[in-house]
């Protein structure tokens, strides 16, 4: 009896821990509602200006595991809100663990379709692991503004 107790105490407290760790983790809905809002706040207040705020990871466009990246088509960083040393860099030849190219995909996504979403491997912020992403991206003024989440393996 006292077997089955602690198999039940050591369930329970895992799936607690599960559900911490999801609560710490951005969902999809809030990526695409994280990135409308950084699409109307770069029509609102101009571009020089968002793409400060965006790269700041203390602002408006940082949210746990999420934050908003704007490229332009060529695969320049314009804005960065997860690393503000990629900002000016062309990051079109970056691959993931697997070898993708997400970057240039990114791109080619970006002219065949206004939204869309894209599946790689990236450095969860939180918890410094490389970890499963999608990422949800807008087509604006000749840039994809983009907002990803991590998924548990």
């Amino acid at each position: 009896m006292r077997s089955i107790w602690m198999l039940t105490v050591a369930l329970c407290a895992m799936l607690a821990v599960n559900s911490a760790h999801a609560a710490d983790r951005a969902t999809k809905d809030e990526a695409v509602a994280m990135v409308k809002k950084a699409v109307a706040y770069i029509k609102g207040t101009g571009a020089e200006k968002a793409y400060t705020e965006i790269t700041d990871r203390k602002g408006q466009f940082v949210d746990r595991d999420l934050y908003i990246v704007v490229y332009r088509l060529d695969g320049h960083v314009l804005a960065h809100g997860g690393n503000a040393k990629l900002v000016g860099q062309d990051l079109a030849d970056s691959q993931d663990v697997d070898g993708v190219y997400y970057v240039r995909d990114r791109m080619t996504l970006a002219k065949a379709s206004p939204t869309f979403w894209q599946d790689y491997k990236f450095a969860d912020p939180t918890t410094k692991k490389i970890e499963p992403k999608t990422t949800y991206c807008e087509v604006l003024s000749g840039t994809a503004v983009c907002g990803g989440i991590y998924k548990a393996p």
